[in-house]
């Protein structure tokens, strides 16, 4: 059942992610709509990704299709990190099966004209439609997430050509062209922070930074090259008055970095409890995750008792939105997911007691 409150921007999510108390804790899930789903099959057909998300009746409904059928605690838009990209015309595809793939990397300064500057209503006006018409369905009874890639995850696709295991093209331009990335990464902070915007005006009320990858870097890498243009996106949609939610893989080193971004919460993969993330995070940062998403295939009994062991590690301290640890798996049995939604909402109650 979805709860009713007076406004999406009340909702015991954004809550959350202001540290505020609340009633239980918030549940979502990355990647909640997906080929787990049948509904979600049954409509997006063989068609591309990119084209059913320039359709905003269609990317409305994958939209609210886990809403519908979970009863979670947000929405998260149907899109992509690479829509912008795509839109202005670098020659960027989702391959099916393999994920961005772009057809002439970036690799001097020449490729910065093929990044001309993003206008959503220019160039991709039907993400924001497809907003507008989730928000209206939800009528502030769940809120909308807003997302967009960081600077350092988009890059390193453009760099890269597509998906990379060793992330070997970017770490090399940042190093022997630092001029260079830092045009690059501001080039895609002004892309992100217009997207966002646009998808805050449109009426979402919380918005998730993809630093996807960011996860392959050291430390000081990442502090060097990702963060400054990842705090230019955060400083910049902050001021909207949203709450800003910042994720990536692997990140349990970056974790205190992240943090530092200006972000309300970070999210934490499943590699570090989270009593340890809001450790590195500090007091003053939301947390959100953290259950491995592949647990969500064994059997119930084991994905309760990990869902419990979340819930524990969170502490009762405010300041916790559950989600996995990554998206949703293809093979997940939606059933398990409906159950878990479940457990969050009953025992994380104050006083509810663990069974």
């Amino acid at each position: 059942m979805i709860p009713v409150v007076t406004s999406a921007h009340d909702h015991l999510l954004v809550r959350a992610c202001r540290r505020q108390p609340v009633e239980r804790t918030p549940v979502w899930f990355m990647r909640q709509a997906g080929r787990s789903l049948p509904e979600y099959r049954a409509a997006r057909g063989s068609g591309s990704i990119l084209e059913a998300i320039a359709d905003p009746a269609l990317a409305a409904e994958l939209t609210l299709q886990p809403v519908r059928r979970y009863g979670v605690d947000a929405a998260i838009l149907f899109s992509d990190i690479v829509v912008p990209l795509h839109a202005v015309g670098f020659g960027i595809d989702v391959v099916p099966g393999r994920g961005p793939v772009v057809a002439e990397p970036f690799t001097s300064a020449a490729d910065l004209r093929r990044l001309g500057e993003f206008s959503p209503g220019e160039h991709a006006p039907y993400v924001a439609e497809a907003a507008r018409l989730v928000v209206a369905e939800l009528a502030g009874d769940v809120p909308l997430i807003g997302f967009a890639g960081a600077p350092f995850t988009v890059a390193s696709y453009l760099v890269e050509g597509g998906p990379s295991r060793t992330f070997a093209k970017v770490k090399s331009l940042m190093h022997t062209d630092p001029p260079l990335w830092d045009a690059l990464a501001a080039r895609l902070a002004d892309m992100a922070t217009a997207s966002l915007v646009a998808q805050v005006e449109a009426g979402a009320a919380v918005v998730q930074l993809f630093d996807s990858w960011a996860g392959c870097l050291s430390p000081a890498d990442y502090a060097r090259f990702a963060l400054p243009a990842t705090r230019a996106v955060v400083a910049h949609v902050a001021t909207l008055g949203v709450p800003v939610i910042v994720f990536g893989v692997g990140t349990g080193e970056l974790l205190g970095l992240m943090a530092t971004s200006g972000a309300h919460v970070v999210g934490v993969d499943w590699r570090v409890p989270l009593d340890e993330a809001r450790r590195r995070v500090g007091p003053g940062v939301a947390v959100q995750g953290n259950l491995d998403p592949a647990i969500c295939v064994a059997p119930w009994e084991a994905v309760a008792a990990s869902a419990r062991e979340v819930l524990a590690q969170a502490g009762g301290a405010p300041g916790h939105i559950f989600n996995l640890g990554h998206g949703v798996l293809p093979e997940t049995d939606p059933a398990v997911l409906c159950a878990l939604v479940e457990l969050v909402r009953e025992e994380s109650r104050p006083g509810a007691a663990a069974t």
